[in-house]
């Protein structure tokens, strides 16, 4: 184990899950606009092609999550990134929805075995004192992704106008890079004993979760949903309310927030404990939310991807050092996969799920899409709720 937080092994392992994550958000932004402009998907359908991703990603959790430390976490590395790369480059190859479907179930399984092993991986080179710091600033990275992903994607098809295809090929280059760093890079498996082995060969439900981390999971799973209509429809609602031209800088709003607040989220949950960022997360999302349901105009666009990212930046990677908490270190990738599996539901669900209230109940135009982010800004309240419940030790009733 380093002793000093920031050592090369915790920057380098940090670097490669960006790009791993700045590729599965820069497509995820975009990809109903593709459906819907290309392809000639209803709302439903792009909002299925956006979270179909989340089923390959679910399964690759479920399968690694429980397997990584007998397969081993660098074999796992390499082969998720092979597998990620090759079907990125498949995105080439989607004459119809059908196969746009396809495409991104698969795709969403390779991105769903490299980030569960780098999300493990990461672990071995942060000091058990600073696991609460050390983990946030590795979410950092998760999070600039989340914003500088769709950035690069929403200012590439709006701003420079460039065709779908060479977003592709950029997309492409960057997974050779963590292709080359999963076989440089000093991954350290760790040994396990034969009590450990015994129980990975076990198809219980508890070999594949971790039930301490079944809560903040459940949460992680209302958040994702929430979020996932600013990933889903972001795009196509500045499209209609006129601010197409401004809609990339959102992220970087969203991208320059958490980056000035997460060491200090990190900082204040080691210090004071996980309730005093989780329930700032859950209110400033409802009014990142809120303010971006009425939007009129650019600075008030700007300022909810401020809050959002505040919000949804600060609970996610609070939200996995909460998933860690008494656990035991060889149950860690469990526990964490547990609850990305939870965050990756809601961000998959939630684009369907919200496309069809949106086709069935809300309709067409301006106010279908803002009634649809005041109803998304309704389920950090849940959470909240939800949350104090819990800690309390009162039941609802």
């Amino acid at each position: 184990m380093e002793e000093k937080l920031f050592n090369k092994h915790f920057i380098g392992i940090t670097v490669l899950n960006f790009i791993v994550y700045m590729v599965y958000y820069l497509f995820t932004v975009i990809i109903a606009f593709i459906a819907t402009k290309q392809l000639g998907a209803s709302t439903s359908q792009a909002g299925l092609a956006t979270g179909i991703y989340v089923l390959g990603t679910l399964f690759a959790r479920l399968v690694f999550g429980k397997q990584l430390e007998v397969i081993g976490r660098k074999l796992v590395f390499r082969g998720g990134a092979i597998f990620y790369l090759l079907t990125t480059v498949a995105y080439f190859f989607m004459p119809n929805i059908g196969m746009m479907y396809l495409v991104r179930f698969l795709n969403g399984f390779g991105y769903g075995v490299v980030s569960t092993a780098t999300n493990t991986i990461v672990t071995a080179y942060i000091p058990e004192s600073k696991r609460g710091e050390g983990i946030n600033f590795y979410g950092l990275s998760t999070s600039l992704a989340a914003a500088i992903g769709p950035f690069v994607g929403t200012f590439m098809l709006d701003n420079l106008h460039i065709d779908f295809r060479n977003i592709i090929v950029l997309c492409s280059v960057l997974l050779v890079v963590v292709l080359i760093g999963s076989f440089t890079f000093p991954v350290k498996n760790i040994e396990l004993t034969e009590d450990q082995v015994a129980a990975s060969k076990s198809w219980t439900v508890d070999s594949f979760l971790e039930k301490r981390a079944f809560f903040i999971s459940i949460i992680a799973f209302l958040v994702g949903v929430a979020y996932a209509s600013v990933l889903g429809f972001q795009k196509l609602y500045t499209g209609v309310i006129d601010l197409a031209q401004v809609g990339a800088y959102f992220f970087v709003v969203y991208a320059l927030v958490i980056t000035f607040t997460r060491p200090a989220m990190g900082r204040l949950m080691d210090a004071k404990g996980e309730k005093w960022v989780l329930y700032p997360s859950y209110i400033f999302l409802t009014l990142g939310l809120l303010v971006l349901a009425t939007t009129n105009n650019a600075w008030t666009y700007l300022l909810s991807g401020g809050l959002i990212g505040f919000g949804y930046g600060t609970f996610f990677s609070c939200g996995q050092v909460a998933s860690l908490d008494g656990v035991p270190e060889h149950r860690f990738n469990t526990a964490m996969s547990t609850y990305m599996i939870g965050l990756d539901l809601g961000l998959g669900a939630g684009p369907y799920i919200l496309g069809m209230v949106k086709d069935g109940f809300l309709g067409d135009g301006v106010q279908s899409y803002r009634e649809l982010f005041m109803i998304a800004a309704i389920i950090p309240v849940v959470c909240a709720v939800l949350y104090f419940f819990k800690k309390s030790g009162r039941k609802v009733a």
